[in-house]
This record gives structure tokens, sequence and C-alpha cells, in this order.
């Protein structure tokens, strides 16, 4: 077997490539947890595959006129969020790790930061620009419905089975396959699977003075019901607060001089400024917690130095110990978020290290194993397990991460024959050499 990995300079090479219909996994800047690229050999057969570069693209972002966003080549969420805030605008949701290339997030849906607020980031394009299985470049528009979209003439029936499949899932991030409600949506969480994403518009909001309300709360492993008392309490809020999120005391203890208290969970409330006075008011003085006077303010860059570090020393850790991540990124709906939390802790009972954080004011939470080698298979047993608990509440077994490769089995469960139809059309009519990302789950119709 042979990788070739190439870096794509300007647009007219990267369509060269295309039309040569060479099977090639494109990538922007490997920040990807589903997709194991220091082992990514392992999974390719004896054919020539190509590991392609997107970040080197030209990098171009444009305010237009009626503000919004425009975004084309290599240009990270760092870059766009910089840019739009010196220009008095802001972006409305992101993926925790900002050096993630933003056409990339639309390509996995990674729809983190903020989607309590704004819900996830599929809601925020506009207009995406793609390159073809030809090299041609094609506009989706998010304001057309997909069911009068070519590629679905003569395929309405199957598609609206395949919509009728998606409606437990319509409240959430992200379901267990794409949405395809809309143009934009053969795009947005199909990783690459259907083309190459070249250009994305955005809307984007006034930018805001926000700061972070930590509540300091003991282990939820123990006790969570000051923690669900939170989460049911905030849903009323999503005007004045722009995110929740949560990272339990385990998963604190990987960060260096963590300046947070050690042996505590946090729930960390991003509060428009103006607002803070009536969420304390309103909310956080209802609140039924015997520590009120330890909750404290932070300003936001300091508290997204934290979050950004927990993840990234997660990965570290694992990559140390030469093992790929075994994770949940599981949602579920509000009625359903203390069952999903029970199931939580009776994973924790289980020996192996872990931690617990996520976007708590959505029922969006990563369950991070943390084990020695000789654990991993036990922990993907836990996993298959949890999936099948994640099922029965139908809730969403992948929120924001994509499937990637490592999820593929995991997610199986989840389809019914109208989604492997689906799936089976749309690789035939848009990608007939299945050259995109060939190892993709649009190919599960295949083995099913």
């Amino acid at each position: 077997m042979t990788i070739s990995t190439i870096y794509f300079k300007d647009f007219e090479t990267l369509k060269r490539h295309l039309i040569a219909h060479k099977k090639t996994l494109f990538v922007s800047s490997q920040t990807s947890t589903v997709i194991p690229f220091h082992f990514i050999e392992d999974y390719f057969s004896k054919n020539e595959f190509y590991l392609a570069h997107l970040s080197t693209l030209p990098a171009e972002l444009e305010l237009l006129e009626n503000n919004q966003l425009k975004v084309s080549g290599g240009v990270t969420w760092h870059e766009a969020l910089s840019f739009c805030r010196s220009r008095g605008r802001d972006i409305m949701s992101w993926p925790t790790d900002e050096t993630a290339n933003v056409l990339a997030g639309l390509s996995t849906s990674a729809t983190g930061e903020r989607s309590f607020g704004f819900g996830s980031l599929r809601n925020q394009v506009s207009k995406i620009t793609y390159l073809n299985f030809k090299g041609e470049e094609v506009q989706l528009d998010s304001k057309k419905r997909i069911i009068n979209h070519p590629v679905f003439k003569n395929f309405e029936n199957e598609l609206l089975k395949y919509q009728d499949s998606f409606l437990p899932y319509f409240k959430m991030k992200n379901g267990p396959f794409p949405r395809l409600e809309f143009e934009t949506d053969l795009m947005i969480g199909m990783e690459g699977q259907l083309g190459v994403i070249k250009e994305a518009i955005f809307d984007t909001i006034p930018l805001k003075e926000t700061n972070f309300l930590l509540i300091p709360l003991e282990k939820w492993e123990k006790d969570f019901s000051p923690h669900l008392e939170i989460f049911k309490k905030v849903q009323d809020f999503r005007g004045q607060i722009y995110s929740v999120e949560f990272f339990d005391s385990n998963s604190l203890s990987y960060v260096p001089n963590n300046p947070l208290a050690k042996n505590k969970d946090f729930v960390a409330l991003e509060v428009l400024e103006d607002s803070l006075p009536a969420v304390i008011d309103n909310l956080i003085s209802k609140l039924n917690l015997s520590n009120m006077d330890e909750i404290f303010e932070m300003p936001r860059g300091k508290f997204n130095e934290i979050r950004t570090e927990i993840p990234r020393r997660i990965n570290e850790e694992n990559s140390r110990k030469g093992l790929v991540k075994k994770g949940t990124d599981a949602q579920v709906n509000e009625e359903n978020f203390e069952k999903i939390l029970r199931i939580y802790q009776e994973m924790a009972r289980n020996g192996v290290p872990y931690g617990l954080l996520g976007h708590f004011g959505n029922g969006h939470l990563h369950f991070n194993f943390l084990p020695n080698k000789e654990q991993v298979v036990e922990c993907e047993r836990y996993l298959k397990d949890f999936y099948l608990k994640v099922k029965n509440l139908k809730g969403s077994p992948f929120a924001e991460h994509g499937i990637g490769i490592l999820k593929k089995g995991f997610v199986v469960d989840f389809l019914d024959q109208s989604v492997f139809r689906v799936y089976k059309h749309l690789k035939e009519n848009l990608d007939p050499f299945d050259q995109f990302f060939p190892l993709g789950f649009l190919n599960l119709y295949k083995e099913n």
C-alpha cells in the first residue's frame, strides 16, 4: 500500500487532482478525533491512496455588505474570529479547538461552543460552494429544500423515508446520519465524501462582551442532583446565556497549573455582560447550592485557555500511550439527560481512568476513557454497550465530531434501510469513482 501526501497551493491544482479521480482523504489541520492520523496506514488497503492537505490553499476572508462572513481556503476558526471581532462582529458557534479549519468544521459539522445559545453550525451557513468529482464549482443554498435538488429527481419518496427516520434527532445538533433538509446539507456533516468545500458564507452577529460565571460543584459521580438542577434551569435563559460548559475534576486534573479548585466539578455559563445582573438575580440566586459564595467570574480569554487545554491534554495522554481515543460524543433530549448521567455513573465504576466534559446545556457530553493498553479491549466493549443504551434513549451517538473511521462500527445500529438507500444513491451520483474518502460512513451501504 502507498499513501501519498500532497499539499495544494492553489485551487487549480486541486481541480486537476479531482478530475484524475484518485482515492483521497482530504484533511486540513488534522485536529479530528475520529481519524487516527498516527495509525492511518493501518486502515487502508494495498491500493494507492492520497492524504491531501487543504490548509495550504489560499486563505480569504471577507465581510460582505450584509455583515455575512465569506470564508475561502485554509482559514482557521481563530483567524475567522479575530477578523470578525476586529470589525465589530462575531461568529455564533465554533468548535473548542480554534486551530481547526473553518471549512473542515463544516464538513464534520463541529458545533461545539455556543450552540446552546445559537443552535448548530449548519443554522448559520447561508451558502456553500464546493468542487465536485469533475472539478466543477457547485453552489448550494441553505434556503432551498434539498428535495428539489437535481440529485433527488425521481428519488423523492426514498428521501422522505430518510427524513422520517431522522425525526427523533431533529432537535439535536447532529443525528447519527446527516440531516438532509436543505441543499447545504449535501456538504455539512458529510465529512468530504461527496466533494470538497471551497467557500462558505456565514451569518454573523454584533460583537457583545461576555463573561464566564464558574459554578464549583461536588463530584458528579457521587451526586449529580446540583448539576441536574442547573441543567434544567438554564434552559429558560438562552437569550442571555450563550454557552453552558462542563468539566469534571478528573478532566481538570490533566491541566498543568490548573487555577481552579481541585477535586471539584465546574459548570461554566457564558453570560452577556449586560445580562449578568439579571442572570444572577433570576437564575444563580435561585439555585439550591450550599456554596453560593464560591461562584466567581472569569474573563472569556482565560476560560478559553482552560477549556481548550483539557481535550488537548487528554489527546496527548492517549498519544503518549500509543492509543487512539476511546470516548463518547452523545447527545440526548432534555427529558433523558438524567438517564444518561446515570449511565455515565455506571461507566465510571468500570475501573478505567476517565474524564467527563462538554456542552452541558445541550445535554451533550464527552466521556473519555484513559486506559492503558491492557484495558483497550474492555473499553471497546463498554462503548458498544453505551451506544446501544443511547439508541434506546433515542439519543444521537455523534453530535459534533463526526464518525470518521473510528466510529463507523458504533453507528450502524442507528441506521435503517432507507438511510442505506440514500447513501448508495448519493455515492453513485455524486461520487461515481468512489474517490472521496472511500472509507467514510456513506459506504456502509455496501456492507448492509
